[in-house]
């Protein structure tokens, strides 16, 4: 494989040394740092020319500084002459902003696909979109990786009698619906409404018998923890047994972790699709890693094999 190269900036080192050893191989050597007056610059040490390139960089806090940090990333490999550049972004920032729901708002989820694909982008890898519609606002082949697959494994181990798998809302029903298939367990709706652009939801009806179960709350990231919290609660007003959650991208910012060391869930999984903030070593959040996952797309795209056979 001595025409793969990767490469990573500031986002998450950690996660592209763990994808760069099951590659067996070692990083590629590239300088990315932040002049005095803010600006970024980026200079690649290795030789890249005519070379199958994976940047691996998630769009998560500080959001902005990773996007461009990525981008000006993107843009050296193509005047270097790389053959093929393929952005690896396991958490696609500003995916939540995917649509005109309101006069006069941008849809940044698109505004970042052309951004990248100018930048210099060949192909995309990601995990698990906010809404599935923003492949198709790439010109370029798009791979979207889900991290189903290895919650349903981590749940099926724990061999839950009267599990319940809910959705957190209507939007996520589909991923939700998967997942009860994999654990073989019924599914519930949570059906909320979000109130105005404040991370703010109100919680209003559970569709489905929870009550005497294991429930199993699924989503695609926890940001702030609001709905996380919400959602418990409503189970627990219901009589749910037990309550675990799930999601694939760690968000955690603002009160976050406090809400989970108080919500009434009794355990969180997640993945490391983003580094995961835990300053206060929560018991409760189990972190699993995606680097196999990813490392096994790169190679699989790097050797021309299929990407949908890795879920068969």
């Amino acid at each position: 494989m001595d025409e793969l190269k990767v490469f990573t900036g500031n986002a998450h080192p950690a996660l592209a040394q763990a994808i760069a050893e099951y590659l067996g191989m070692p990083l590629g050597k590239c300088e990315v740092f932040e002049f005095s007056n803010e600006n970024i610059f980026v200079r690649i040490l290795d030789n890249v020319r005519q070379q199958d390139i994976f940047v691996i960089q998630p769009l998560c806090s500080p959001v902005n500084k990773s996007l461009v940090e990525l981008l000006i990333m993107l843009d050296a490999l193509k005047r270097a002459s790389a053959g093929r550049i393929t952005a690896v972004v396991p958490y696609y920032g500003y995916g939540r902003t995917d649509k005109k729901d309101q006069p006069r708002v941008p849809i940044t989820a698109r505004l970042v696909a052309d951004l990248l694909t100018v930048a210099g982008a060949n192909r995309l890898l990601t995990v698990d979109l906010h809404a599935a519609q923003i492949q198709g606002f790439f010109n370029i082949p798009v791979d979207e990786l889900t991290a189903l697959y290895l919650l349903s494994n981590y749940f099926k181990e724990k061999d839950f009698d009267d599990l319940v798998v809910v959705a957190t809302d209507i939007g996520i029903t589909k991923r939700a619906r998967d997942l009860a298939t994999m654990l073989n367990a019924p599914l519930a709706i949570i059906e909320k409404r979000r109130v105005g652009n404040v991370d703010k939801a109100e919680t209003l009806n559970v569709i489905g018998e929870v009550e005497g179960k294991v429930a199993l709350t699924v989503d695609d990231e926890i940001d702030t923890a609001g709905s996380m919290t919400g959602v418990t609660a409503a189970l627990m007003e219901r009589r749910a047994k037990e309550i675990y959650v799930c999601c694939t991208h760690p968000i955690f910012s603002g009160p976050a972790i406090q809400k989970i060391a108080s919500c009434s869930a009794k355990e969180v999984v997640v993945t490391d699709t983003v580094p995961v903030s835990n300053e206060k070593g929560l018991d409760k959040i189990t972190v699993l890693p995606i680097a196999p996952l990813l490392g096994e797309a790169i190679h699989r795209i790097h050797t021309g094999q299929s990407i949908g056979a890795m879920f068969e």
